[in-house]
């Protein structure tokens, strides 16, 4: 027997994750040199503390048993960047929206790379724990709370992302690195550009790092994003017709 990958959505599997372009506006960034970015990304940084390997790959479409990455024009909410929802045979999706994200001066490779390790990490949308409060679970969303923050790879940004140890009630300020960039100095720490999904009393929301930040959200349709798709605890399948319809 094969030694098993802990971490991937199927238990003993590394996923393929198909990375392909619908969007009609410029990404900003050579589609290639991202994937290959988004692979490093995932090999050199994420997987080795969260032990979520994958392997990406440039496709035209969707491919048999693979996750995915679809870059589209527009999100059907405002100002959201990107959300998650499956592909037709039912795994893991993330869309990223290029319009929008530019439209917010934001880099599409940020918004991809935030996607991409919340997915790896919480692929089925039902990750939740304990934390400061004991009345309330937290999300386990593990780019929301540092979603400023970026850092290059191979030259192209890539988003910031917390470590286990960020869930980790336990330990004591600064005693281990809570994010990559090390940022965040305690466990369940909100940096000022971030936020975080609870649920306590029966009830969703979001505790904030600033009060910039909810002003900012306050302004969002949330239709589709992985908070709504929390609460309504399930994940409809996508339909890629209306994505093939829009490559030119």
């Amino acid at each position: 027997m094969s030694t098993p990958t802990f971490g991937a959505f199927n238990q003993g599997d590394t996923p393929t994750i198909a990375c392909f372009n619908r969007a009609t506006v410029p990404l900003g960034v050579d589609l290639d040199a991202l994937v290959k970015a988004m692979q490093t990304y995932v090999d050199s940084f994420v997987a080795p503390v969260w032990g979520t390997p994958a392997k990406l790959v440039h496709t035209q479409d969707y491919i048999q048993g693979a996750w995915s990455v679809v870059f589209l024009d527009d999100s059907d909410q405002a100002d959201a960047l990107a959300y998650h929802d499956l592909t037709p045979e039912g795994l893991p999706q993330s869309r990223v929206f290029v319009k929008t994200t530019l439209e917010a001066n934001e880099l599409v490779s940020v918004s991809a790379s935030h996607e991409l390790v919340e997915m790896l990490v919480d692929p089925a949308i039902n990750l939740m724990t304990t934390g400061p409060d004991r009345k309330t679970a937290y999300a386990y969303e593990s780019a929301d709370p540092v979603e400023a923050l970026s850092f290059p790879v191979a030259g192209i940004p890539m988003s910031d992302f917390v470590h286990p140890a960020y869930f980790e009630g336990f330990h004591k300020p600064g005693t281990v690195p809570f994010d990559h960039m090390n940022a965040v100095k305690k466990p369940f720490e909100i940096l000022q550009g971030g936020y975080q999904i609870t649920f306590r009393n029966g009830k969703w929301s979001q505790i904030f790092g600033s009060a910039e930040k909810e002003q900012a959200f306050a302004k969002e349709k949330r239709e589709g994003h992985r908070s709504e798709q929390r609460k309504e605890e399930k994940l409809a399948l996508s339909h890629p017709k209306p994505y093939r319809a829009a490559a030119s």
